[in-house]
């Protein structure tokens, strides 16, 4: 069995559109009502995928969900053309483009039944997003199919908002191996609510049959909730024994940093200082949301958003440390900008899994022959753009609904994530 590293990555869907609908997210809020470019979205993530499998990585891919979203509209008696603004926004969210909140993960390795864990989040906290999980959860179900390799649990139920694995970290000598699982829950920062709560993360620690004596709860600072770190994954990340995080990102980060190291001395924790970085800069660049991975020569490469490169202390202080002795040798910016418009970088397009590639259903994998087949896929069938006022548009719809079809259809997927 071959156990390795898979990144799966949320294709941006047709009706990607910024809507301003997600409460504490900057980016987000900033950028509301702003003309999206669906068609250009997609192709970027593409191409991000594309320098994973170039880096010599595993890639998986998650397929956008069907929009709009009319089992829901049906649950609150509307449809979309007589929805509010609001709801129909909502019902044409593209979020789960963002597979950091699909689910948590935990490797067979740290689980005593010996196989890999899924969780589907349930991310109630925000109404677009809150209808996302059975989508998710179906296609979780098909992708980790392999009852002896995989477990696929449904979400927590509510109101214990749970947001996956960008609130989730795992650290460990080698990925195959016994690992340390560290859950980050919130409470409300300023103005902004948290998202991930201490009961859904206890709830999912016990579902996947970790051991308690190697599991970590941590609060994640207030201050970094009130500057715009809507999720743990927007001031820190971690990859094998590496955590790599800002030095406001935790509430007690001395107690964090004690537990780690006595359960994984092999630990290297690589803190920004914030006189060198502030939380401000960290926000602005997405310096934390990228993806922290081990490359086929053993050496890390921390893959982020170009963005990063415009904050100039933020690109300096990262020469600086790559240049030394230490575990991250390597920078590698990739363009999302429209993914980082709604508040969501490198990281949030990522749901890690430790696992055997052979035993995950080969549909959700990827090469790039394959990337090139839905590459010309989204270049046909896609949304050029989307104009805040052009939500209703019946043709509009029509065409996003048309995307999807041809996208399942060419995968072969049809059959199994019809709504």
């Amino acid at each position: 069995m071959t156990v390795r590293e898979i990144n799966f990555d949320g294709l941006i869907g047709p009706s990607h559109n910024y809507a301003g609908l997600s409460l504490g997210n900057l980016a987000s809020t900033r950028n509301a009502k702003a003309v999206s470019h669906p068609r250009a979205a997609a192709l970027q993530g593409i191409e991000k995928m594309r320098a994973n499998l170039q880096l010599g990585l595993s890639q998986g891919i998650f397929l956008p969900q069907w929009r709009p979203d009319g089992r829901w509209l049906d649950s609150l008696g509307t449809n979309i053309s007589d929805a509010e603004p609001a709801i129909r926004a909502a019902a044409l969210s593209a979020s789960s483009m963002w597979a950091a909140n699909a689910a948590t993960v935990s490797p067979a390795a740290d689980t005593d039944d010996g196989r890999t864990h899924l969780t589907a989040a349930n991310l109630v906290t925000m109404p677009h997003r809150s209808h996302e999980w059975p989508q998710t959860l179906a296609q979780l179900r098909i992708a980790f199919s392999d009852r002896q390799a995989f477990a696929v649990h449904p979400p927590i139920p509510a109101p214990f908002g749970d947001e996956g694995a960008a609130n989730h970290m795992r650290l460990c000598e080698r990925h195959a191996e016994r690992g340390v699982e560290i859950f980050v829950y919130g409470q409300s920062g300023g103005p902004y609510p948290s998202r991930q709560h201490i009961e859904a993360s206890k709830a999912v620690a016990r579902l996947h049959r970790l051991d308690p004596a190697r599991t970590i709860f941590a609060m994640q600072s207030p201050d970094a909730i009130a500057a715009g770190a809507f999720h743990n994954d927007v001031v820190a990340v971690a990859n094998e024994h590496v955590l790599f995080a800002h030095e406001r990102a935790f509430a007690d980060k001395e107690r964090l940093y004690a537990d780690l190291r006595s359960l994984l001395p092999a630990a290297q924790i690589i803190e920004v200082p914030d006189h060198a970085i502030s939380l401000a800069d960290a926000i602005q660049s997405y310096l934390f949301n990228a993806q922290l991975v081990t490359l086929p020569d053993g050496g890390m490469a921390l893959i982020l958003p170009t963005e990063a490169k415009s904050v100039g202390n933020v690109w300096t202080w990262l020469e600086q440390m790559v240049a030394g002795n230490g575990p991250i040798r390597q920078l590698v910016p990739v363009d999302v900008r429209q993914s980082m418009a709604n508040g969501g970088g490198p990281a949030c397009l990522r749901l890690r899994v430790v696992a055997d590639p052979a035993n995950v259903d080969p549909r959700f994998l990827v090469h790039e022959g394959k990337l090139d087949e839905i590459a010309a896929i989204v270049a046909r069938y896609w949304p050029e753009e989307i104009a805040p006022d052009e939500l209703a548009d019946t043709r509009l719809i029509a065409q996003i609904e048309q995307s999807w079809l041809m996208l399942v259809d060419h995968l072969q997927l049809s059959g199994d994530l019809i709504p």
